[in-house]
């Protein structure tokens, strides 16, 4: 592009020069006046034959002009071309007789720009008669020499709004394309964890479905339906197997909450320690079946929140279960608490199988799953801690989280305590299992 800006900028001055050399040559082209001259018989009288030779040659561009005329001459064709103050140096020169060139005008820099012959264009423009005119042999050989200073500085400036136009215009397109591409890989990574939602999903309500099917048809049984205990057995089953499916379905209604925004907490004074102690009494059993155990060492004097005891309850809840969920055999979930300046600070360590760096950067997005290489090797929508963060970020708190693979995982949430209520009593360390 700059290569024929260049081109043009160079096709419109010589046309500049070209139009002033035809009006100089133009307007010098006249013989002079010999009126004055006493006219002898039989043709002119002259003084001497180098008079005579003097008078009949025609006046040169140095004597029919001055340096500033030519100079207004090519400024006014420049603007013509559109070249409003382009710079120039000139210079006329004419032949001796002897083919050497002898200064006759130039312009005040001329000679320091005419040295510089690596940033400078120079135009070399002969100045002669029309072809066939009665003055053609009689004019004097002479030359205009034109000089534009660093030509590619001039051209480099006049394309500075062609250029920054060109690379805002760039930037939009590029911006365009990276936007582009970023929907479409967004889109891909939306479709797969569709696809991964539906499938967790199925699976999920798959075997409660399954194992109530098969509670059902026991219960049918003449043996079962006179044997009480074992009625009992069946429908607590049922029952269990209903909660848990009513639990899946809470926990999408409440995803769908938070998606639109509408998270509204009920705030009341709220025990942290008692809702701690409430939730992990609901593990018994799963902590039995995994041979595990929590240890708590609350020892925060002041366990008192403003906030909403049921999410509140369900982010202890989400947490304990996020820990049994990825744990080793043998579990151990440390939940401890303690008071800062302004805040309740909640621990929960694990020494379960822990997270990739990539995992722990990703494990608030909803519908993350850490896998194992199994697509169903972990139950659950990956929707919990996703949750966690959100009524965190909804009682203005804070949360943390740190973990490297085969070492667990330890989770940090700081609330704002209550400072107008009555503290409750410090509560000992104790193990449950």
């Amino acid at each position: 592009m700059l290569v024929n800006k260049q081109d043009e900028f160079i096709y419109k001055i010589n046309r500049a020069i070209d139009d002033v050399g035809v009006e100089l040559m133009e307007q010098k082209s006249t013989l002079p006046s010999l009126r004055n001259y006493r006219l002898k018989p039989g043709g002119f009288n002259f003084p001497s034959d180098q008079l005579q030779h003097e008078l009949m040659r025609p006046a040169t561009v140095a004597q029919k002009f001055t340096t500033y005329e030519i100079e207004e001459k090519l400024r006014k064709a420049f603007m013509k071309q559109g070249l409003k103050e382009l710079p120039f140096e000139f210079a006329i020169l004419v032949d001796d007789g002897f083919l050497n060139y002898e200064y006759q005008l130039k312009s005040n820099h001329f000679l320091e720009q005419f040295e510089d012959t690596v940033r400078n264009f120079r135009w070399q423009y002969v100045l002669q008669p029309a072809s066939g005119s009665d003055l053609e042999n009689l004019v004097p050989v002479q030359q205009m020499v034109l000089i534009i200073p660093n030509l590619k500085a001039i051209v480099f400036s006049q394309m500075k709004w062609m250029i920054i136009g060109s690379g805002f215009f760039t930037l939009m397109i590029i911006s365009a394309f990276s936007v582009t591409v970023y929907a479409l890989l967004r889109q891909k990574k939306l479709s797969e964890i569709k696809n991964d939602f539906i499938n967790n999903m199925t699976h999920e309500f798959k075997t409660p479905l399954a194992t109530i099917s098969l509670a059902v048809d026991a219960l049918r049984n003449n043996k079962v339906i006179e044997d009480r205990t074992r009625m009992e057995y069946f429908s607590g089953i049922i029952k269990e197997e209903n909660k848990r499916m009513n639990k899946h379905v809470e926990t999408i209604l409440q995803a769908a909450l938070m998606d639109r925004q509408e998270v509204q907490l009920n705030r009341s004074p709220v025990h942290i320690h008692d809702l701690i102690g409430e939730v992990i009494s609901n593990y018994t059993l799963q902590l039995q079946e995994i041979e595990g155990r929590i240890e708590l060492d609350l020892n925060a004097e002041n366990d008192l929140i403003n906030g909403d005891e049921v999410h509140l309850r369900n982010l202890i809840s989400n947490l304990v279960d996020n820990a049994v969920k990825y744990s080793k055999e043998k579990l151990v979930l440390k939940i401890s608490s303690y008071n800062n300046e302004k805040n309740l600070v909640m621990r929960f360590e694990d020494n379960g199988i822990g997270m990739s760096k990539e995992t722990v950067r990703r494990i608030f997005e909803k519908f993350y799953r850490a896998h194992t290489g199994n697509l169903h090797n972990v139950k659950g929508f990956g929707l919990g801690l996703s949750y966690v963060k959100t009524i965190v970020d909804a009682h203005e708190g804070r949360i943390k989280v740190e973990s490297s693979s085969g070492k667990g995982s330890s989770f940090t949430i700081e609330l704002q305590y209550m400072k107008d209520r009555s503290l409750p009593e410090q509560q000992a360390a104790v193990s449950i299992t």
